[in-house]
């Protein structure tokens, strides 16, 4: 244990072993956190500074997860900071990533890609509702996550910006982030977006 034994967070579960995952934060880890009513099987992303995100997006992945809560959204149960090592605690999707699935055509049933792509929309849509508008900016299937029911969870909202409140027509100008080859093509070029 470490000085994260408030959250009982083994650190022996940070090894590269049990890596499940690596993007533009750090490393996902798969590991057991010790709860009041007993072990739960979580996903552990640790920061790693050297692969170009800090401090403002791991708050951005804490504020966006802890306001806006929807059964397709991967829920964060804990966060912690020791020093300069900060980890972010997310439910654990058992069945990983969608990218993993969409090379081989025969691993999803049309209904399932069908109720992916619905749980994914609703996701992105039904927790900001219409009050405000939340732009993912690195929505890919590598961020769309599936539990044990096959459950959409979105993940990944680190980049993501908030537009105007209460507006029927929202527009947000900013830099443009996210993995190039998801991007629209018009937003790469201009970092001007709209929803009508």
């Amino acid at each position: 244990m470490s000085d994260f034994d408030h959250l009982k967070i083994p650190m022996k579960d940070l090894d590269p072993a049990k890596v499940i995952g690596c993007g533009r934060f750090g490393r996902v880890y798969k590991g057991e956190l010790s709860l009041p009513e007993g072990q739960v099987t979580v996903a552990f992303k640790q920061l790693d500074r050297r692969l170009g995100q800090g401090n403002i997006e791991f708050w951005k992945e804490i504020m966006m997860l802890s306001k806006y809560k929807h059964e397709n959204l991967i829920s964060l149960m804990h966060f912690c900071i020791d020093g300069d090592k900060m980890i972010l605690v997310y439910e654990y999707a058992s069945h990983g990533s969608l990218d993993r699935y969409l090379s081989d055509a025969s691993t999803l049933t049309w209904i399932q890609r069908l109720r992916i792509c619905i749980g994914a929309a609703r996701g992105l849509h039904d927790p900001m509702g219409t009050q405000q508008r939340v732009l993912h900016r690195d929505i890919k299937s590598a961020n769309i996550l599936l539990d044990e029911k096959w459950m959409v969870k979105v993940s990944d909202f680190g980049l993501s910006k908030i537009g105007p409140a209460n507006q029927a027509y929202t527009y947000l100008v900013s830099n443009v982030v996210g993995t190039p080859g998801y991007c629209d093509p018009l937003y790469w070029e201009l970092g001007f977006l709209s929803r009508v």
